[in-house]
This record gives C-alpha cells, structure tokens and sequence, in this order.
C-alpha cells in the first residue's frame, strides 16, 4: 500500500512538472535615451576664436552614440549634422521618443575668464524632477571622479527642454569656452572620448 501511494505520488509530480510553463525570460530592460546637442546651424552658441559650442557638443554627441555597445541602450541624437532646430521641435522629438532620460549637451561661457568647470540643471517643473535630480546626482559625482574638472554642481533652472519634456532631464554645461583650461580639455579629442565614456557609465547605471 505505501509503495502504491508512494508510486501515484511520483506519478502526480511528474505531471505537475510537465505542465510547468517555464519561466519567462527576464532580459535586462532597454534604456533609451535622447543626447540632445545644443545650438545648430546660424546658432553658434558660445564661441571663442575659431571653437564654437555646436560643434564640440555635437562632435561629443556623435561620439556617446558611436561609443555605446551596450545592445540594450538606444541612443537618440536630436541633431547629426549641423542645422537649427527650434526648442519646440526639440521637445516634440523628446516627447514621441519616450526616453528614460535627456541630456542636453552644452558649453559655457563667462566675462569672468577664470569661471570654470562643469555644471548640471534639473528643473523642478519637470514631470519627473525626482528622477532627474538622482541622474544628474550621479552624473556629477562620476565626472569629479572622472575628470580634472571643478564642478559647478546640481543646480535648479527654468529652461524651456527641461520643463516641457514629459521625461527625466537634464541640461550638462561641460566646461566654460571663455576659460583657457576647460577650452583645451573641451576641444580635445581625447577628453571627448573620455566625456563620452563617462556620460555612457551613466546611461548604463540606470
């Protein structure tokens, strides 16, 4: 009698485990993101000498996406080549997108020619603030630790990307063109590769 029980129950199991959907596979979440270089075509933005913002940030935009291997983070480049595109088409794109983050590249510059350093701005009138301010937390701390850069820190702005997108958003001042230091680390190519590497750990710590 036990040895019966002990068969019908071997029995029962088996066809429990038969019948067992396996368990779905869980592949690692796509994150996709929008690097939004500022400025374009007539718009120069900052510049000094023969260097211009548009230029640098695109040439370190093109250079995160040309970068990036992960096969789960898309990159998005708002612009690839050098045309104007008006803020609202900027928020449009961002918007159809549905990032998980937008980061809007740009450069600074000062009358004050030893303002230096890197900053970044969240806005508090951005759907997602919360969000934007832990990135852009994370982001900072990897450039001090990246780069020889001073930083300028997290700070809180009302500009126009950042609130009207519906994603989590920052704008990354990179350096101050007007400053002779942060112009040479800006303007080389070396020190884009390694903006770019540290702009892509971020992405990836999402």
């Amino acid at each position: 009698m036990k040895n019966g029980f002990k068969l019908i129950l071997a029995f029962t199991l088996l066809a429990c485990f038969a019948f067992m959907k396996p368990s779905a596979y869980d592949p690692k979440k796509t994150i996709t993101v929008v690097i939004d270089a500022g400025h374009g075509g007539h718009d120069d933005g900052m510049k000094i000498n023969e260097f211009s913002e548009k230029e640098i940030v695109a040439s370190i935009a093109k250079k995160i996406k040309k970068n990036n291997t992960n096969s789960n983070i898309i990159i998005h480049l708002t612009r690839t080549e050098d045309r104007f595109i008006s803020l609202q088409d900027r928020v449009k794109y961002i918007n159809n997108i549905k990032p998980n983050l937008v980061l809007s590249l740009h450069v600074n510059g000062n009358k004050n020619k030893e303002a230096s350093g890197v900053e970044l701005y969240i806005s508090p009138k951005n759907t997602m603030y919360e969000t934007s301010k832990k990135i852009a937390d994370d982001l900072n701390s990897r450039f001090i630790t990246n780069h020889n850069l001073k930083s300028r820190g997290v700070k809180n702005a009302s500009f126009m990307l950042l609130k009207e997108s519906e994603y989590p958003s920052i704008t990354l001042e990179l350096g101050f063109l007007s400053n002779e230091n942060d112009r040479k680390y800006l303007t080389d190519q070396n020190e884009q590769e390694k903006i770019a590497t540290t702009i892509l750990e971020t992405i990836s710590a999402l």
